[in-house]
């Protein structure tokens, strides 16, 4: 699957703003589980497209994430994101 230009701009973005957050890799990697997680209990299972938004969710902070993961539906996360 090829990524927009535009998405993988934002993602480039985000990686970096976690970077100069001074997010550590840890936190990143306890976030992409719990973000994998709900995206599992709420839509079954993780094609591809729900995999590519992973990263750019755990790059928000839980109170900017855990809303989007609870109230949005699948389309329109996919929306946001890509």
């Amino acid at each position: 699957m090829r990524l927009s230009p535009i998405y993988e701009q934002k993602l480039a973005e985000a990686k970096q703003e976690g970077i100069q957050e001074g997010i550590p890799e840890g936190i990143q990697a306890e976030r992409r589980n719990v973000i994998e997680n709900v995206l599992q209990v709420c839509f079954g299972s993780l094609d591809a497209e729900l995999r590519v938004i992973i990263e750019a969710l755990s790059a928000l902070s839980p109170e900017e994430f855990t809303p989007l993961l609870l109230q949005l539906s699948r389309e329109e996360l996919l929306d946001r994101f890509f």
